[in-house]
């Protein structure tokens, strides 16, 4: 049985959930968000305990996967509801900077033209100063990928260390040519 699937998941005040057909709509103050989950599992809500109890029809290898699977989106669903997302950058290097510009992030991160990344109209993208950008939202998905799309325009380099990282992440620096 899998550890994580059949824990329930329990329903913060002020969290609406509607379970219709092989739809799962949760929504509070934060906003909505909708998922469609496989049918190998199947989702409950009791109102009386106030949790979301989601189980398995077979035992097979990929009932196994997907129960796990669907008790964690469902929960990171709630928890973005409730709470949000969020995503801090970083930005290091001389010259190297960022700013919002109407829905667009504009990165100068050391090439010759300025790199524009449209920002998804459910996320909440903001630069406090120059060198830190911070991406918030519901979607634990989104928010998360965009933060990678971002990161991934200039990746924090071993030499100098210059680049967009995450904040607190640890780049493993390299020497030189000239140690020996």
């Amino acid at each position: 049985m899998s550890r994580i699937g059949k824990k329930p998941i329990p329903i913060v005040d002020g969290v609406k959930v509607n379970v219709a057909g092989n739809s799962v709509d949760v929504e509070g103050k934060l906003g909505k968000l909708s998922f469609d989950y496989r049918p190998e599992v199947e989702v409950k809500v009791d109102d009386d305990a106030k949790e979301i109890v989601v189980s398995r029809h077979k035992d097979d290898r990929e009932g196994r996967a997907l129960h796990g699977l669907t008790r964690a989106l469902i929960a990171n669903m709630v928890e973005g509801v409730t709470n949000g997302y969020e995503k801090k950058l970083e930005i290091h290097g001389v010259g190297y900077l960022a700013a919002i510009q109407g829905d667009t992030l504009q990165l100068r991160v050391g090439f010759a033209n300025e790199i524009h990344k449209k920002i998804p109209k459910e996320l909440d993208v903001s630069c406090p100063d120059q060198t830190h950008v911070v991406v918030k939202g519901t979607d634990k998905q989104k928010v998360g990928q965009f933060a990678a799309e971002v990161r991934a325009v200039r990746k924090p380099e071993p030499y100098k260390g210059k680049g967009v990282r995450y904040e607190g992440e640890q780049v493993r620096r390299k020497a030189g040519k000239t140690a020996k």
